[in-house]
């Protein structure tokens, strides 16, 4: 089918989408959720097709783990799911209303955006979260996965299909693109009368490839340059179990810690044992000139170290003089995407989240928390760094926008 046909179908589609009834919508995601149990064997299959495919054309190791579906992956979907079930239907919520002097009752709606287009890396559960997230929102769902994930993705969206048929709904709604032809995915960004909205899932070189093509809005983020600024009051034992976690629990993710920033007066008693937790766990240390000084044997970090998401089990560690440094190099090098702040003081935790405008700011806590199941948005669609419609991980209400809504008894305008 040509991209305009795909695109106009589509757009039909998400008008019956749009006006499911929350039960309807949630008997589909109860359906997908037993599927998923009862197709195990299939997915798993198909799953260790393209494991072994990514190993034959040696992508990373962290990149495969990524798109490994087990046991283990197959719950978490099937738990997305759930939650999405339990969470509030947004579509048609009144957010807000209020009076006019001449008595017009005026309010806003929440309704779904339209057509979502979600373009996505290794990642095979991303297409029962964005299905899921899309449905309940009302949404119609334009799935585009990456190649090396082509089997696991085309046996879950069947599956998907099959929870619509099921319960009688049209599958039009949910589409998933399995060519591999570039072409044919440009063509589609620029169906900006049926599509309302992209969403790139991925690596830096995706998104700004998506950006490049698009005549539709993109919701993006480029990087995650995500850092963790260890204050002279922090508890140590804290800040060496929250750093540890931010760039070891899964290095490979957009919410990994890449830079850790130490303040002056406790870095000689703290650098050491941390840059030993970190060579313990297999991660290569890159410092500043004071960094170096005080435990040494590591790699000096060079000016774009500073800029640089590793996605890997690389960090940098620099020293800075206090707060105000620590704020300053955050928004001279990072990505508006998290920060944290390891401290015991009270004003310097509010200045810091006053301070730093990222997406998700931290205190005391790992930033590998930037997620929306982690947040209670149950899945999450992504996280945007994108400050227009939505910032930070999109939930339900994220994949909503709002209308105008006025009740009147025969008001003119005078």
């Amino acid at each position: 089918m040509k991209p305009q046909e795909l695109a106009k179908e589509t757009k039909v589609a998400s008008s019956v989408y749009a006006h499911l009834s929350t039960e309807k919508k949630n008997s589909v995601l109860l359906r997908l959720e037993a599927l998923l149990s009862e197709k195990r064997d299939l997915i798993i299959e198909e799953n260790k097709k393209d494991i072994e495919l990514a190993k034959a054309n040696g992508l990373q190791s962290s990149i495969i783990e990524r798109l490994r579906v087990d046991d283990k992956v197959i719950k978490e979907m099937q738990a997305s799911i759930r939650d999405v079930v339990n969470l509030p239907d947004p579509v048609g919520e009144i957010t807000r209303t209020w009076r006019r002097p001449n008595g017009l009752l005026v309010g806003r709606m929440r309704i779904p955006i339209g057509v979502i287009f979600v373009i996505y890396e290794s990642r095979p559960n991303v297409t029962i979260e964005a299905f899921s997230l899309c449905l309940k929102s009302g949404n119609a769902v334009i799935l585009k996965g990456g190649s090396e994930a082509i089997h696991s993705n085309i046996a879950l969206y069947n599956i998907i299909k099959e929870a619509l048929e099921k319960e009688q709904i049209t599958e039009k709604g949910v589409r998933l693109i399995e060519t591999g032809d570039r072409e044919y995915i440009y063509a589609l960004l620029e169906q900006d009368e049926y599509i309302d909205l992209v969403i790139p899932r991925g690596g830096e070189s995706l998104i700004r490839n998506v950006v490049q093509h698009a005549r539709i809005p993109v919701l993006k983020h480029y990087k995650g340059v995500c850092h963790i600024f260890v204050d002279e009051s922090a508890d140590f034992d804290m800040a060496y179990k929250v750093c540890i976690n931010a760039k070891v629990q899964k290095p490979a993710t957009c919410n990994a810690m890449e830079t850790l920033l130490v303040h002056k007066n406790i870095a000689e008693a703290f650098l050491p044992e941390m840059v030993r937790l970190f060579k313990e766990h297999k991660v290569i240390v890159k410092g500043c000139e004071n960094t170096i000084k005080i435990v040494g044997g590591i790699e000096k970090a060079q000016e774009h170290d500073w800029y640089e998401e590793y996605l890997d089990y690389i960090i940098s560690i620099k020293i800075v003089e206090d707060i105000d440094a620590a704020i300053s190099h955050i928004r001279q090098y990072g990505s508006e995407h998290t920060d944290a702040i390891i401290t015991r003081d009270y004003n310097n935790a509010w200045r810091f989240v006053k301070e730093v405008n990222s997406s998700l700011v931290l205190v005391n806590a790992s930033t590998r928390l930037n997620d929306g199941f982690q947040l209670g948005l149950g899945a999450e669609m992504g996280i945007s760094t994108t400050k227009l419609h939505a910032f930070g991980p999109m939930g339900l209400e994220e994949l909503t926008v709002t209308k105008f809504i006025a009740f009147g008894d025969g008001q003119l305008r005078q």
